[in-house]
């Protein structure tokens, strides 16, 4: 039986055709950066001023993707409202926490709060609660609601330095801690308004240093 031969293989092998590339997947993102940057932009701008548009650009996401990823815009502005919140008093709980002189303590929680109030990339910010939530806690129950539990969490920090001061007997026995929480929290509002009008920070620690006199009954 006769066997057919082969036909001879080629030299060279036709070229593959190339597969057509496949589109690539859409660029993610991150939402803790992309939170951060809708801070940013709430803190400056207020929640009014600041439309989709705005947060679209500053996040790098599209308005599907921010509704996907946080909700409307509401709902995103209560997100960096918290996110504010928790990075304020991160700065601050071991300030509180620590064993020091009372006045050293009072001037290192307001150095910190100069050091948020004024910081920014175009100027001084101010304070989230005191510039723009505090407008926004007139209309809107939850907002407001977040709004008393940081004025009111910020009395119950001062207070209880101002208790452990007088138990250590820094403050005469007639002090009333609860009553200087007030002056204390009264001139971290005033520095954080004060800030963001651009007033020179020499002058903001001066003030700052007149209201440590006062409420430690001293001259300095």
């Amino acid at each position: 039986m006769v066997q057919k031969s082969k036909p001879p293989a080629a030299a060279n092998p036709p070229e593959r055709r190339s597969e057509p590339k496949r589109r690539g997947r859409p660029r993610a993102y991150e939402p803790d950066v992309a939170l951060g940057k809708a801070l940013d932009l709430f803190r400056k701008q207020g929640f009014a001023a600041t439309s989709l548009d705005d947060l679209s650009e500053a996040t790098g996401m599209n308005r599907p993707s921010l509704y996907g990823a946080f909700g409307d815009k509401r709902e995103l502005y209560i997100k960096s409202y918290q996110r504010y919140r928790e990075e304020a008093a991160a700065s601050m709980v071991e300030i509180f926490r620590q064993e020091m002189p009372l006045r050293q303590r009072l001037e290192r929680i307001y150095a910190a709060a100069l050091d948020i109030y004024l910081s920014g990339d175009t100027g001084p910010r101010g304070c989230f609660t005191v510039v723009t939530a505090a407008s926004e806690a007139v209309g809107d129950p939850d907002i407001r609601a977040m709004v008393l539990d940081g004025l009111t969490g910020l009395d119950k920090a001062f207070a209880s330095c101002f208790r452990r001061a007088k138990e250590k007997g820094e403050l005469p026995e007639s002090a009333d801690p609860f009553a200087l929480a007030q002056i204390a929290s009264a001139t971290v509002h005033t520095i954080a308004i004060r800030s963001r009008a651009r007033v020179p920070r020499k002058e903001l620690e001066a003030i700052v240093k007149g209201a440590i006199d006062v409420m430690l009954g001293t001259k300095g």
